[in-house]
């Protein structure tokens, strides 16, 4: 097995073949995709392409809409194929408003005018959309993909994967770890060891990778391929990174973020953390716990990193879109209602050491990670012919 992203070799990318292969050979169905922008508005026209800032909703313009354009749709035998834009909406996972434009300057609704009328919804976007339109595609029965932070990279490695192989292997990982009683994980920060366990409780584990059965209103994340938990419950203290130069000590008790603790950096960060704990509890409850399935390039985007073996996440706010109970309603205020990824991973967090990451199941102790190495009981996993079943 390579375990080296360097050693990989990867196909061309191909819209037709990711596609296909996530939401199955086309019947007719009608796709779209959608944008966020600062001014939606600015969709007229396609003005937004002249902003050079604005790149990942250029590469949705570029790679998906000419792309359907040019030939796509018809070789898919999908219909549509038109982009509208939303505004930004400032978070990750946060509700996006309803208002939408397309190209003609036309002022629409995405309840009345978009999820009602398409089968297929991609959303190519800075923020994250996955929690929303999870929730939307429950409501009006599409499917779709979330595709936040595109780049180069990950249209080249990311999405350039045969993800029928992605979910194989995620789901060999699925099967190894579902029925967890708890996870414990030990960073290292300032030669100091610090543990988190999370529990799990027996759950079933889930997986994201990248399929979308026909069917079945549903929404992937593109790139795919992980395995994640919905914590029950979880206590310790565990190392967050504000910026490049602030790192702070979370401290978890019941499941929830209570305090932060300065250990470098910019004090007034860790300050105003502790503020926002205290407004607004729910801000710190703790609603994912994610392991990476995949051997891909690090693309300095979350969407893909996130997916690479060897790394682990822990979320923070909703959860409502991987079948939890932290709704956007608990929260004090909207702007607060979001799901943010917290990625520990060489590249980004390379001031905290990934000790160690353990899976406890019934009286029983594997070790998963080591230093941002996949363990030998998540390679045998992974190599094996047959999925081990619990």
């Amino acid at each position: 097995m390579i375990l080296d992203a360097n050693e990989r070799t990867f196909e061309p990318f191909s819209l037709t073949r990711l596609l296909t292969t996530c939401f199955g050979r086309g019947n007719g169905e009608k796709v779209c995709i959608l944008i966020d922008l600062p001014n939606p508005a600015d969709i007229e026209d396609f003005k937004f392409l002249n902003d050079e800032t604005l790149s990942i909703q250029n590469y949705g313009h570029e790679v998906f809409y000419k792309g359907f354009k040019s030939g796509a749709l018809e070789e898919m035998n999908w219909t549509g194929g038109e982009i509208y834009a939303y505004k930004e909406t400032g978070g990750s996972n946060l509700d996006m408003e309803d208002e939408c434009y397309d190209p003609d300057g036309n002022l629409l609704s995405l309840d009345k005018d978009i999820y009602q009328n398409y089968e297929i919804i991609l959303v190519v976007s800075t923020f994250s959309a996955t929690a929303p339109l999870t929730a939307k595609c429950k409501e009006f029965g599409f499917r779709g993909a979330t595709l936040h932070g595109l780049n180069q990279i990950i249209l080249d490695t990311g999405l350039a994967v045969d993800y029928n192989q992605v979910s194989e292997d995620a789901e060999k990982l699925r099967l190894g770890l579902t029925k967890a009683d708890r996870f414990e994980i030990d960073f290292e920060v300032e030669s100091k060891v610090y543990t988190l366990k999370l529990h799990t409780n027996g759950q079933d584990a889930q997986k994201s990778h990248g399929l979308c059965a026909v069917g079945k209103p549903d929404v992937a994340n593109l790139p795919g391929g992980e395995v994640y938990f919905v914590p029950e419950g979880g206590e310790g203290v565990f190392p967050f990174k504000y910026d490049e130069s602030t790192i702070g000590l979370l401290h978890v008790e019941d499941g929830k973020i209570v305090k932060s603790q300065f250990v470098y950096g910019d004090y007034s960060e860790i300050e105003d953390h502790n503020r926002r704990l205290k407004e607004d509890p729910m801000i710190g409850a703790l609603g994912e716990l994610g392991f990476g399935t995949q051997v891909l390039p690090f693309s300095g985007r979350d969407i893909q990193d996130e997916k690479i073996l060897g790394t682990i996440h822990v979320a923070t706010g909703r959860d409502d879109h991987l079948g939890g109970n932290i709704t956007p309603d608990l929260f004090k205020e909207h702007k607060n209602a979001s799901h943010d990824d917290v990625l520990y991973a060489p590249h980004k967090t390379p001031e905290i050491r990934l000790k160690q990451a353990r899976m406890i199941r019934g009286g029983q102790t594997e070790v998963l990670i080591e230093n941002y190495k996949p363990s030998k009981f998540m390679i045998d996993l992974l190599e094996a012919e047959v999925p081990a079943t619990v």
